[in-house]
């Protein structure tokens, strides 16, 4: 279920090229909807637009027994060359309980040549690449003659038998849509409901006995913002939920979270049992230990860093974790399975716990709408009130479950009693026996994700800055570095340091560097640099020009350009301090500094200030971010906030020569 590190990585590891695609067959077989749409006249779009959807229509058909056929059309046309990259292609996902019986696809030339491409002609992989094993492959084709001017399209009908009656009809996209469409077809005496995200509700049109349909026209792009929300969350759809009138389907309606998570608890529970394998590893963990919290950290640091992450999902394995004893035999599972075991050996020291299911993007769960749109797994530990230790910041008191503390067993750079970054502030379901509870995880404080910075430097008469640079981390800050440390081998680890020097120095040399406690995750994370800056101080006759702010960017270009259409959204809240010292070249006394500064917004402060003592320039500042939403009528609030952070980062002091 884990989909951390899941970023469509097969997509752009497909190859359409050097797979040998069919150019198309040439016949007049083209279906008349697509030669319609090919026909029709569309709005004028802005001229950076690559392309616009000109149908996508949506037809589902619900079963007596609760199979799902749905056929779905959609026809593209290609404004621009740099199109070809993202929309000269289509791929379906198919799996055990989803099948393919149609595929077709067409290309209509601007000349009105008509080539088409059969589902034989298609290719399959995988359709991602973290899973060990996963029943979710794709089908894709490559148009022919995808160019400017072109109108691409393609219909396919799938059957699946859903494990939840639910859908969504997803008619915003990231390039305009003109026309989209959402037929439905339901048996006698079955119900349904929707709910509308970011859109005003539309009320459908029947078109016969329990069908209806719905239809929405020039809906804009999404537009793709820095820092913004998941588009997911800010793209209008529709969510539909199906009601069978046989009880007998009725498991398969999660009409409320309490059912949902009653539904997911009864995949879970038989999974927890521990066996006797599990119960001699952990009283060799806990062994010699009276200590309740120093218990449960041995067995969620064995979980967390013994148990591999790797992932084996074949049809209801997609949602239901493997049993505890085969994932502690096989030492590797991915989010759910290490979940379920850290629960099993929980229990063996008394102490209870739920799965958690959760989106590792925030705003793509909706609350009013129960459904299983979650793609990870973490755990909620229930805490006696005895254990009370202050660094245990992802708690929670629920007055029905007592104090939940969040752990994420699979991500190995985040300790207990702390939560990744894109899990606070985040809704999860919480799966008991008795119901689930859909819950907001708590947002840490930003004293947990810390940045420290001190530089002892020298600049020379020539203008060269050279020193040493010490960092220390923790939280959010210590687990990013972490990461972007170990994914590389050792002897090429210096090019992480050049890559963030480089966005704040030019001409510069990497002269030493050296990393502490890089794989002690339970301690904080140190950095230390040397670097040589040729050029840094700038000359005009008898003055030195120099920035006091030498490392390090919290300015932002966020709110720079045309006005914003979605929020903000931070990646943690965080203090951050920079104290920087420079010794003057021999000669030279300070003329002018940078005046202080004081920024405040409601989601973050800033305070900086330079000094000379002696003949050292001091430079201190101390950047705070409180909470991470901004919503769009606060915006102008938090860009006199960056504007006044980013002159600050600019701003020069001036040096003169003395007699």
């Amino acid at each position: 279920m884990n989909r951390r590190r899941a970023t469509k990585r097969w997509l752009a590891g497909l190859g359409f090229a050097a797979l040998g695609f069919p150019i198309g067959v040439q016949a007049d077989t083209a279906p008349e909807w697509l030669r319609a749409a090919a026909r029709e006249k569309l709005p004028d779009y802005p001229k950076e637009t690559l392309a616009v959807v000109v149908l996508d229509e949506m037809q589902a058909t619900v079963k007596e027994n609760g199979e799902i056929e749905t056929r779905t059309r959609r026809a593209l046309k290609l404004l621009r060359p740099e199109a070809r990259e993202t929309y000269d292609h289509l791929y379906e996902y198919f799996d055990n309980e989803t099948k393919i019986s149609f595929l077709k696809a067409w290309t209509i030339t601007a000349e009105g040549k008509e080539l088409e491409l059969k589902e034989k002609d298609a290719s399959e992989a995988a359709f991602s690449s973290f899973e060990l094993f996963s029943d979710k492959r794709i089908k894709y084709l490559k148009f022919p003659e995808a160019k400017p001017g072109s109108v691409v399209g393609y219909e396919v009908v799938k059957r699946q038998r859903p494990y939840l009656l639910d859908d969504v009809w997803d008619f915003q996209k990231t390039i305009p849509v003109h026309r989209s469409r959402f037929t439905l077809q339901l048996p006698p005496g079955w119900e349904f409901t929707t709910v509308w995200a970011n859109y005003p509700e539309q009320k459908p049109q029947g078109i016969g006995a329990n069908a209806y349909s719905w239809e929405i026209t020039d809906s804009p792009a999404v537009e793709i913002e820095s820092n913004m929300p998941p588009w997911l969350a800010v793209a209008g759809h529709m969510d539909v939920k199906y009601f069978p009138r046989n009880p007998a389907l009725r498991t398969k309606t999660a009409g409320s979270w309490s059912d949902l998570g009653a539904w997911y608890s009864d995949l879970i529970v038989p999974q927890r049992a521990a066996t006797p394998a599990i119960q001699q590893k952990v009283r060799e963990l806990t062994a010699g230990s009276q200590d309740l919290l120093a218990r449960i950290r041995a067995l969620a640091s064995f979980t967390q860093r013994e148990i591999r992450y790797a992932a084996i999902e074949i049809g209801i394995g997609g949602l239901q974790p493997h049993a505890a004893g085969e994932v502690f035999a096989h030492k590797y599972g991915d989010c759910k399975d290490k979940a379920t075991l850290l629960s099993a050996m929980l229990q063996e020291i008394g102490v209870p716990s739920y799965l958690v299911v959760i989106h590792t993007e925030r705003g793509v769960v909706a609350p009013e709408f129960p459904s299983l749109r979650f793609n990870h797994a973490i755990l909620a530990i229930v805490l006696p009130d005895a254990v009370n230790d202050p660094t245990l910041y992802a708690v929670l008191r629920d007055a029905k479950l007592g104090r939940l503390l969040f752990f994420d067993p699979t991500n190995e750079f985040v300790t207990l009693g702390n939560l990744p970054s894109y899990l606070q502030d985040n809704y999860g379901l919480v799966a008991t026996p008795a119901g689930g509870l859909l819950l907001t995880l708590p947002l840490q404080p930003p004293s947990t994700n810390r940045l420290l910075r001190q530089a002892s430097l020298n600049l020379n008469a020539a203008g060269y800055l050279s020193g040493e640079v010490r960092e220390v981390r923790w939280g959010d800050p210590a687990a990013l570095a972490r990461a972007q440390l170990l994914e590389k081998p050792p002897a090429e680890r210096q090019k992480v340091l050049e890559h963030f020097l480089g966005n704040s120095l030019s001409n510069f040399t990497l002269t030493g560097a050296s990393v502490g406690n890089l794989d002690k995750y339970d301690e904080n994370l140190t950095l230390t640099y040397k670097f040589i800056a040729e050029g840094y101080a700038k000359a005009a006759g008898n003055l030195l020009v120099v920035r006091p702010r030498v490392v390090g960017e919290k300015g932002s270009n966020l709110l720079a350009g045309k006005p914003r259409k979605y929020p903000i959204e931070f990646a943690e809240a965080t203090r951050q301090d920079d104290d920087f010292e420079i010794a003057l070249p021999a000669g030279y006394v300070v003329d002018e500094l940078p005046p202080p500064v004081k920024a405040e917004c409601p989601y973050g402060s800033y305070r900086s200030e330079a000094q000379v003592d002696g003949n050292k320039l001091h430079y201190k500042r101390t950047y705070e971010i409180r909470d991470i939403i901004v919503p769009t009528d606060k915006l102008g609030e938090v860009r006199d906030f960056f504007h006044q952070i980013a002159a600050d980062e600019r701003a020069s002091a001036i040096l003169r020569r003395a007699n």
